[in-house]
């Protein structure tokens, strides 16, 4: 007869082989790393590639070198000149060393998005509103440079975080809106007022050109009558030039000076 007791034990030993055998063989993709521990204690960092273990002796722990996207949550802070504003960040980080992303920290992804968190508020509240709406790219930087010098004893390198929107109350934003306005009035004032300047100090300097030639002014004034003569008009006002009758006017000055009087002699008039 069959005795199936026969197949039993070999059975059980070649299952057993093939879980100790799962169990002592890995394959790492290119972008991992296996942190091995040896009864516990950290002996090495192993991969890419085929890894294999000592079954019950030996324990790895499987760290993904690709950078992380992180969404810092929205956080409520106020800022130095006391206004009260949301700011969300995205921070990009990626291992650098996988020893110590293991054994320096419980879980490095929760524990950078929270270091992130509380950075973030203490950054960005020392700066005013006017700085974070404007000088984004710095706080960009100084926001790494916190988080990069502490999370380097993590294994982590933190490669950019970048401030994507600053929430502000609808009063502020009706505030920020007047602001706006009425510096673009100031603005338009001052232009309107620079172009006036410009223009006196142009009617000036020709002013004193035309003065100090006296062909020019009469180039000018002929050039006036040639322009009033093609408008059609039926009146024109002709005035006389002071250049052209200053020298009739000083001939009858000097003909009233030497006018004789009563007694037939001429004496200068006073």
């Amino acid at each position: 007869m069959f005795d199936p007791s026969g197949f039993i034990v070999p059975f059980i030993v070649l299952i057993a082989l093939l879980l100790i055998g799962s169990a002592s063989i890995k394959v790492l993709r290119e972008y991992e790393r296996a942190v091995m521990f040896t009864l516990g204690r950290f002996s090495h960092v192993r991969g890419p590639g085929l890894i294999l273990m000592l079954p019950y002796i030996q324990q790895m722990v499987r760290v993904d070198l690709r950078t992380v996207v992180m969404e810092v949550p929205s956080q409520d802070l106020i800022s130095r000149d006391n206004v009260s504003v949301k700011v969300d960040a995205v921070l990009y980080f990626h291992v650098t060393d996988p020893a110590k992303s293991v054994i320096q920290v419980e879980q490095f992804i929760p524990a950078t998005n929270m270091l992130a968190q509380t950075t973030l508020r203490s950054v960005l509240g020392q700066h005013d509103l006017d700085e974070m709406l404007s000088e984004r790219t710095k706080l960009n930087t100084d926001v790494q440079d916190i988080l990069d010098t502490r999370t380097k004893d993590w294994g982590i390198e933190v490669s950019a975080v970048e401030i994507r929107d600053v929430q502000l109350t609808d009063n502020m934003v009706k505030a920020i809106a007047k602001q706006a306005e009425a510096e673009r009035d100031r603005r338009a004032k001052v232009i309107h007022a620079d172009a006036e300047f410009q223009a006196a100090q142009t009617l000036v300097n020709a002013a004193t050109i035309l003065a100090s030639v006296p062909a020019a002014m009469q180039l000018r004034y002929l050039q006036t009558l040639s322009e009033i003569g093609g408008e059609h008009n039926t009146t024109v006002v002709f005035p006389m030039p002071l250049d052209i009758v200053k020298p009739f006017l000083d001939i009858l000055d000097k003909k009233a000076a030497l006018a004789p009087t009563a007694n037939g002699l001429k004496v200068p008039a006073l």
